[in-house]
């Protein structure tokens, strides 16, 4: 490659630093062993996490090369034009485990479960919610007791994305309730196919279940598949839980267009009939349009100044911004549909085999029933306001009973 291609790689212009040079001299050695168009893409994506261009901001040997995360999209996007096919949408919650396990996983648990997840041969789902405790997670019941080298786990769980397809469940359960809830609790990879591990739908807004309630009784999880110490579940599951704020903050991760998903609503003002087109609309679709906008390059240069892995708090805007965008912008699509808004859709009970978050990918009625679930999953819009006042604004917390008390001594539904 010569100086001037080097060059062209940056947005500036100018000749690479030492990292970006790094990850262009690991996507040149790549591609020229392995041909994305020709080869399996499970191989292909198996020879990527080798050569350190899965997640580049991962320690080598774990998929990364210990540089900065913002050259993620340099490697998507130059492997994209190079043939390699997209990130398949069941592996979305490797956007989540991934970073958990290479944080806080042991060397053991990153070499078993980092590689596979990124090929895609083994997916994984989430296992946080319980019917007590949703917005107040460190109040989960679910238990995990210690029988030697292995765990124990009963409990339930709910909202689960996709758990009917996972192989892999990230799980967080009450190892000790004597302790203050944030620090009796331990996170597991769980086998979802382990005896004992019961899945079943939970039907949708949509008609379909995408989400799932799994229950757990007497299921052994072995240690060797715990991720942080005993008791660090709660710092665990943050670095799940922030990771989740990004992704869908970030509309559901991938390459977002100018407009991200308000061009749906430009598409059909183009196809209205002329009559429909009013002024006032047309303000609104602009206002929206520009909201999106503003929204994707936020994003983008928060990525571009992050110099860490793992986001922080204030993804929480992101994530609070994009619910409350999707709902005001498929809102507005219904109402330019008008009665036509109403018929179209199948209501028909299914089990989807792939994750879309902004609903996009199955049409505006659809999007528009789907999107109500975006205030809720990863975190509701409530529990966003209060991340960003006490942790962004260094406003005073809210008063709370319950932190210091064991957990069995808090009182509960």
């Amino acid at each position: 490659m010569t100086t001037i291609d080097v060059a062209q790689e940056t947005s500036s212009g100018t000749p690479p630093d030492d990292e970006t040079k790094l990850v262009l001299d690991a996507i040149d050695a790549l591609l020229a062993e392995h041909d994305p168009a020709a080869t399996d893409n499970v191989a292909f994506r198996g020879a990527r996490f080798d050569a350190g261009l899965a997640w580049v901001h991962f320690a080598p040997g774990s998929g990364g090369l210990g540089v900065r995360p913002d050259l993620n999209r340099l490697v998507e996007r130059r492997l994209r034009e190079a043939g390699a096919k997209p990130t398949d949408p069941r592996t979305f919650f490797m956007n989540l485990a991934g970073p958990t396990i290479a944080t806080h996983g042991s060397e053991d648990v990153q070499r078993r479960f980092l590689r596979p997840m990124f090929t895609g041969e083994e997916t994984w789902c989430q296992l946080f919610s319980e019917p007590g405790a949703g917005s107040d997670f460190a109040g989960l019941a679910t238990r995990a007791e210690r029988d030697g080298d292995e765990w124990i786990v009963n409990g339930q769980k709910v909202w689960n994305t996709l758990a009917h397809l996972a192989d892999f469940g990230m799980l967080v359960t009450r190892t000790d309730p004597e302790a203050p809830k944030h620090k009796g609790m331990t996170y597991f990879a769980l086998d979802m196919r382990a005896p004992g591990v019961e899945v079943r739908p939970l039907r949708q807004i949509t008609g379909e279940a995408e989400f799932n309630e799994v229950y757990m009784t007497d299921v052994r999880v072995p240690d060797e598949h715990r991720i942080g110490d005993v008791g660090e579940g709660w710092r665990a599951s943050l670095t799940t839980l922030m990771n989740e704020r990004n992704a869908i903050g970030a509309g559901g991760g991938g390459a977002v267009r100018r407009g991200g998903a308000a061009n749906d609503a430009v598409e059909l003002w183009g196809s209205l009939d002329e009559t429909a087109r009013t002024p006032v609309a047309k303000d609104r679709l602009m206002q929206l349009w520009v909201e999106a906008e503003v929204g994707r390059l936020t994003n983008m240069r928060a990525g571009q100044n992050a110099k860490a892995g793992n986001p922080g708090p204030e993804m929480s805007i992101a994530k609070l911004a994009y619910s409350r965008l999707n709902k005001a912008l498929y809102d507005f699509c219904m109402n330019l549909l008008g009665a036509d808004a109403l018929t179209g859709y199948d209501y028909t009970f299914r089990r989807p085999g792939d994750l879309d978050v902004t609903g996009t990918a199955h049409g505006l009625r659809y999007a528009f029933l789907r999107v109500r679930a975006n205030s809720i999953e990863g975190g509701t819009s409530e529990i966003m306001r209060n991340i960003i006042g006490e942790q962004v604004l260094g406003l005073p917390g809210e008063p709370r009973v319950d932190k210091a008390p064991p957990w069995n001594e808090v009182p509960r539904n």
